[in-house]
């Protein structure tokens, strides 16, 4: 948090959306696993949350949070999460993820109102919308159009090429990180330099621009933000350029947004402005500064935006400053590779309806422009952490593989009672979360899948050292005597149990312990010849980390919808013979169609 304020208050070129929404994500995490017990930060209905599932859709809706407070965007920060931060989605996630956002709403709205005296700075300008549009009127012909594609082709070219560029230039500065805490300070004040060096060399190269006559706001401007920028300019003159560089970042993007203005800014300091931007965001994502792409993306965008709708102007009637709204979402297009949220997102940024469709054109051109250089920003960062992601999509040669094809051995089963000696053995010597637990003989006639258990619950079983001497079958319910539900709850990051941490005598060591009240006996299963692809696909979707692929058997049962309809055909006919009844004794005047039929013709297409 503090980091993104001081980083964004220096004049980095850098966005607040990404620290947003990484701050929201970790508090959605410190939720997740109940709180803080070294900063006092524990409740003890946080316990409920203690589970995968639950801190994954905190942790969605903390990223949807995120994006709502950065750009005011509720209804953004909900698609934002289900295009690019959630593997897995569901409808009790969607109304979740907008209850969270409209929190949101609420909270900034009633913070806004709250500054509107100027105690705070400039937080609150430009209210919910940040940078309304809705005053103009956008009508536009088939010229118009073309303008727009050529628009959306050039914001894929810069698109691709600034991921390239990108990557690159994170490789470099991994290597420089690696080296410790002095070469990221270093790096990061010569980044500084060069930032400070643009921001007030450049705006020397431009020339003063004498102040117009119509102009709305004061010209020159005085005070802290504004479109005209005096800079070393005579009295009743104004530099372009200052009037971008001298400005928040958020300024700058409302005076390129701003319409009716299309003789205020030169080309040369339009074109001046773009390489500096292109380049000061390149080299300042990566350092040690909390820092997102979304604000430096806009502005390059916004202003070749501008540049191409002025040099247009001829063959096109829209304003530069709409040229400007589509050239930042051609470029968004072109390096985040999404299209719903982002469409959306700006359109509650300008509140401009009217460039919805036009929007939505530039942006699916500009994708599908830059997909066929590289992928998107955030995939290229997630390959080159090397972190564990699975694609949406089957890769190809999956489906001329097997499930079975890609088990490896040898595979580390327990028995439904396990001498305590080998289950300490197995977890010191692998690191596997999961291990599925098989009853032999004598406890069944054949072997049988009794299901799952995963290390973690282990750990607790073999901490409460509820230990038997001779391998008996004991009950569920004296096993969860000694234990509560909570005991096997999810612990923090860093908090778990570690086999380390136990120690056991030899006697204990041979003795047995009952697994059977703590594993899953209802884990997701694949037969081994099911294809690889489909497996694959079952195990993103559900959101699973362990999948068990079982032998075929002879012995199949099919279950079917059929058997749904069924018995809603039978609610369907006893709720036809209530109102039968009803009606016969005069307590209402309906008279039904006689629906007792449907049962039976449900039933004969069961059959």
């Amino acid at each position: 948090i503090f980091g993104s304020i001081l980083g964004v208050s220096a004049g980095f070129v850098l966005g607040k959306e990404g620290p947003m929404v990484h701050t929201g994500a970790c508090i959605a995490n410190l939720l997740g696993q109940g709180g803080s017990r070294k900063y006092h930060l524990t409740c003890n209905w946080l316990r409920y949350f203690k589970n995968d599932r639950d801190r994954r859709d905190l942790i969605t809706c903390g990223c949807a949070a995120g994006v709502a407070a950065a750009f005011r965007a509720p209804v953004g920060g909900v698609l934002f999460a289900l295009e690019e931060a959630a593997s897995w989605w569901r409808s009790a996630l969607l109304w979740r993820a907008f209850f969270t956002t409209a929190v949101v709403a609420v909270v900034l709205r009633t913070l806004i109102e709250f500054c509107r005296s100027g105690k705070c700075g400039l937080f609150g300008q430009g209210g919910l919308i940040m940078f309304d549009l809705s005053s103009t009127v956008a009508t536009y012909s088939s010229p118009d159009l073309l303008a727009i594609i050529l628009l959306g082709i050039i914001g894929g070219i810069f698109g691709g090429l600034f991921n390239f560029l990108l990557d690159k230039i994170l490789r470099i500065y991994s290597i420089i990180n690696e080296r410790g805490a002095p070469s990221k300070i270093l790096l990061t004040i010569i980044v500084s330099v060069i930032t400070s060096m643009c921001s007030y060399g450049l705006p020397w190269l431009a020339s003063c621009t004498q102040c117009p006559e119509d102009a709305v706001e004061q010209c020159p401007t005085v005070g802290r933000s504004g479109n005209y920028k005096n800079f070393q300019c005579p009295p009743g003159y104004y530099n372009g350029m200052a009037s971008l560089f001298f400005n928040t970042n958020d300024d700058a993007i409302r005076n390129l947004f701003s319409t009716g203005t299309a003789t205020e800014y030169h080309m040369s300091s339009l074109f001046i402005f773009f390489v500096a931007i292109y380049c000061l965001g390149l080299v300042t994502y990566g350092i040690a500064v909390p820092s997102g792409l979304f604000i430096p993306v806009i502005l390059a965008g916004a202003t070749y935006g501008r540049i191409v709708g002025t040099l247009l102007g001829s063959i096109s009637s829209l304003d530069p400053g709409l040229f400007a709204l589509l050239g930042a979402a051609s470029f968004l297009g072109g390096t985040m590779r999404m299209t719903v949220s982002v469409c959306v997102i700006l359109l509650e940024l300008t509140n401009d309806l009217q460039m919805l469709p036009l929007v939505m054109l530039v942006l699916l051109i500009s994708k599908t422009i830059a997909d066929s250089f590289n992928k998107g920003v955030y995939d290229q960062i997630v390959v080159m952490k090397g972190l564990p992601y699975m694609e949406a999509h089957a890769e190809p040669y999956m489906r001329h593989l097997v499930a079975g094809d890609v088990v490896t051995g040898p595979l580390i089963t327990f028995s439904g009672v396990e001498k305590v000696g080998d289950i300490v053995t197995a977890l010191r010597i692998t690191g596997h979360n999961g291990f599925p637990v098989v009853d032999e003989p004598p406890l069944t006639e054949v072997p049988e899948l009794v299901g799952l258990v995963i290390r973690s619950h282990l750990l607790v079983l073999l901490k409460g050292k509820m230990f038997m001497k001779e391998p008996v079958k004991m009950s569920g319910s004296f096993v969860m005597e000694r234990f509560g539900a909570f005991d096997f709850a999810k612990a923090g990051s860093g908090k778990g149990l570690k086999i380390e941490d136990l120690h056991f005598t030899d006697e204990e060591m041979q003795m047995y312990v009952d697994l059977h009240a703590i594993a899953n006996t209802s884990p997701y299963t694949v037969v081994e010849t099911m294809s690889l692809a489909k497996a694959a696909l079952l195990f993103r979707e559900l959101g699973l980390r362990h999948l068990l692929v079982v032998p075929k058997t002879p012995y199949v049962r099919v279950l079917t919808l059929s058997l749904t309809i069924y018995i809603m055909c039978v609610c369907v006919f006893f709720f036809s013979r209530v109102m039968h009844f009803l009606t016969h004794y005069n307590m209402i005047l309906y008279q039904p169609f006689p629906l007792w039929i449907v049962p039976f013709i449900c039933k004969g297409v069961h059959r």
